[in-house]
């Protein structure tokens, strides 16, 4: 099935990075909101920090994201350093490609990370990307309600 990712994981931090260097990854393209920052928190915790910064030891990172509000986008930017998009409109791959080929990232070269099936998994795929499917980075805090949506979500990719 299209919406499949290659990879289906809990939380970023079981991504096998050796794994994706050895099978000729490079890059690595991020959604922001439940993939590596609890959403809506404008900051990183101290273990994804960690983790990224291990990340960039062999691939280079950007976060792709749909968010559009200009005051959170602010507080991200102030907390980040490595490439952001944003109002990327996600399944739409204009930004991700635009931002890829600026960049001179091949899509073979490249994982997409994200946690939702629907937006962050297709686009990938629709990239031509390997697609890393992982479940909130807050999940243990989600409201039952969220918890639902992502479960019903899911069952388009089984």
């Amino acid at each position: 099935m299209f919406l499949k990712p290659d990879y289906n994981l809990k939380n970023i931090y079981e991504i096998n990075l050796e794994e994706l260097k050895i099978s000729g990854i490079k890059n690595m393209l991020f959604d922001l909101d439940s993939t590596i920052m609890a959403s809506k928190s404008g900051c990183y915790n101290d273990k994804t920090i960690e983790w990224l910064n291990q990340v960039r030891k062999d691939f280079s990172i950007a976060v792709i994201s749909n968010n559009h509000n200009a005051n959170y986008i602010e507080k991200v930017k102030a907390v980040s350093d490595f490439p952001l998009v944003f109002h990327a409109k996600k399944p739409d791959i204009k930004a991700a490609k635009s931002f890829m080929d600026s960049n001179g990232m091949k899509a073979k070269e490249t994982a997409f990370v994200g946690d939702r099936p629907l937006t962050d998994v297709l686009c990938g795929k629709k990239l031509g990307c390997t697609t890393i499917l992982v479940d909130s980075i807050s999940a243990d805090i989600e409201k039952p309600i969220v918890r639902f949506a992502r479960k019903l979500e899911r069952c388009c990719i089984r």
